[in-house]
């Protein structure tokens, strides 16, 4: 382990380590997410508490395989009032390497081929988007999607801005363009 100081704050620094260790599983929330990971460090147990609700950490985390080799950042968890942990415990900053190389980022750029198999509707009820036969889930507001005039079987290309989804199973993509038509009205 090694320590380096992160600016958190104007005068407050925290202590960030670096941690070696082998991957051994995913930790989950109550409600089905990730919320972190456990490591063996030279025979050592150490978990890595994460954000359930960072879909960016998800997708990393959610392609781990168990004895993989890694380096992670975090700061020392503070005491909790349910009492001592079992083993080390820190909050996660980051994934610095796998198998001793840089983790894969999630592509910030999607462009998606796929066939609509659903609509997907905003809180109000109005069609906000499509999810395709791929998983993913290509976002075009109410607006864009009453333009574009989409329905269940019809073949889609998007382009945009992709995030991956909160299940793991496929990315967001807010769309600048479906099919060569852009989703926005041209101003």
């Amino acid at each position: 382990m090694s320590r380096t100081h992160d600016p958190v704050a104007v005068h407050e620094l925290i202590d960030v380590w670096s941690v070696e260790g082998r991957f051994q599983h995913l930790v989950f929330s109550p409600k089905g997410g990730i919320e972190g990971l456990m490591i063996d460090t030279d025979g050592v147990p150490t978990q890595f508490v994460t954000d359930p609700h960072d879909p960016a950490v998800v997708d990393v985390l959610s392609k781990l395989r168990i004895g993989q080799a890694l380096i992670l950042e975090g700061s020392e968890r503070g005491p909790s009032h349910k009492g001592e942990p079992e083993h080390s415990v820190y909050d996660f900053e980051r994934l610095v390497s796998v198998d001793g190389k840089a983790p894969k980022a999630a592509p910030r750029q999607g462009d998606v081929v796929g066939t609509v198999v659903r609509l997907n509707h905003a809180k109000h009820g109005a069609a906000n988007g499509v999810v395709l036969d791929n998983g993913d889930f290509v976002h075009t507001r109410p607006d864009g999607f009453e333009r574009l005039g989409l329905k269940v079987g019809d073949k889609v290309r998007a382009e945009g801005e992709a995030r991956p989804l909160v299940t793991g199973t496929g990315r967001v993509i807010e769309a600048r363009t479906v099919n060569g038509k852009a989703v926005a009205p041209a101003h």
